[in-house]
């Protein structure tokens, strides 16, 4: 990505990182730095995200980016992380939710940090912008699920704030849902 793909910042968290709106250009290296992480995923013997080794994206990230639902996070000319926020439960959100709230709530997939970044709180700065740094008209919630035995990350997010709902299974394994409510726009 040429740093003068973007222009225009929807802000900007940690100082120097600043957040841009995915455009349909972005997708290839959106999907690398995904790639990228579950390769990393899998190299620390988790499961998480292995479906993208093999071509299967269950959050189907090229059309979100079309859909204007990824949000970039760059250092410069260098990709540091991204998150997909969505205002409609997907299918995937309605087999792990059931069919309550939907109306309400943003979810949050795949919160994403280039490993090059890691280690710098960028993680949780990503969640503190979706928390505050945005807003979407009628939504006071976030929900996010992540793989249940990942104790590390399910900690991150309680310690972001969010709330341990509970738990739900699909043909990718066992997840643990987390909320949090957020000021309406």
């Amino acid at each position: 990505m040429s740093s003068n793909t973007h222009t225009d910042p929807m802000g900007t968290i940690l100082n120097d990182i600043k957040v841009f709106q995915a455009k349909p250009e972005d997708t290839a290296e959106v999907l690398q730095l995904l790639i990228q992480t579950a390769q990393w995923l899998k190299s620390k013997g988790s499961t998480q995200w292995g479906g993208l080794l093999h071509g299967v994206d269950s959050h189907q990230t090229p059309e979100a980016i079309q859909r204007g639902k990824v949000y970039l996070f760059m250092q410069g000319s260098v990709l540091a992380g991204m998150v997909m926020l969505m205002q409609h439960a997907s299918a995937w959100d309605r087999e792990l939710w059931g069919e309550e709230g939907h109306e309400n709530s943003v979810y949050l997939h795949r919160l994403n940090i280039n490993r090059e970044a890691a280690g710098k709180d960028l993680g949780e700065a990503i969640v503190r912008w979706a928390d505050s740094g945005i807003h979407f008209p009628g939504k006071d919630r976030i929900r996010l699920d992540c793989i249940a035995n990942n104790e590390k990350l399910n900690r991150f997010y309680l310690s972001c704030g969010y709330t341990f709902i509970g738990s739900a299974s699909n043909a990718s394994g066992k997840f643990n849902k987390f909320e949090k409510r957020v000021a309406l726009a």
